[in-house]
């Protein structure tokens, strides 16, 4: 079996697993890392969105051999401590979360749109395109705005 070594929310790992083997997988099931959710394993959701080597990805289809030596943030390492990220702080001002099941995909996806813009429009905004069972997205866009603001 095939060793995979990375850094997964600022802490080195390695691996043994296939090479086609999606990341979500070794992301929660080897590696106990829980806030990527399994949603649809095709990149349609989005609720396992999260970031390798700064760009938003979707785990369930892209490979662990493709992390090889790169860097993986998930929701659980996007904040600083105890210090939440500005779009952390603002999902919580704006009470986006229902049932809560997108959101480390919702907040990870809009971490890297403000990451490559910092005054999105409603069209970039909308271009993220993570599915909210809810329905929150005036609360999305309402607490995207609001993180930009601070960024």
């Amino acid at each position: 079996m095939p060793s995979h070594t990375f850094t997964v929310n600022g802490r080195s790992v390695t691996v043994d697993a296939p090479d086609d083997l999606p990341l979500l997988w070794v992301l929660r099931d080897l590696l106990g890392v829980r806030g990527p959710k399994y949603g649809c394993g095709v990149d349609v959701c989005k609720a396992c969105t999260s970031h390798l080597d700064g760009a938003d990805i979707r785990p369930c289809v892209v490979p662990v051999s493709a992390c090889r030596g790169k860097t993986v943030t998930t929701i659980e390492g996007l904040a600083n401590g105890d210090e939440l990220h500005p779009v952390q702080e603002a999902w919580l001002e704006q009470d986006v979360s229902q049932c809560g099941f997108c959101q480390p995909g919702q907040i990870m996806a809009a971490v890297a749109l403000l990451e490559r813009t910092r005054t999105p429009t409603d069209e970039d905004i909308d271009a993220i395109a993570n599915i909210c069972r809810c329905g929150t997205y005036f609360r999305i866009r309402e607490a995207i705005r609001s993180a930009a603001a601070r960024m």
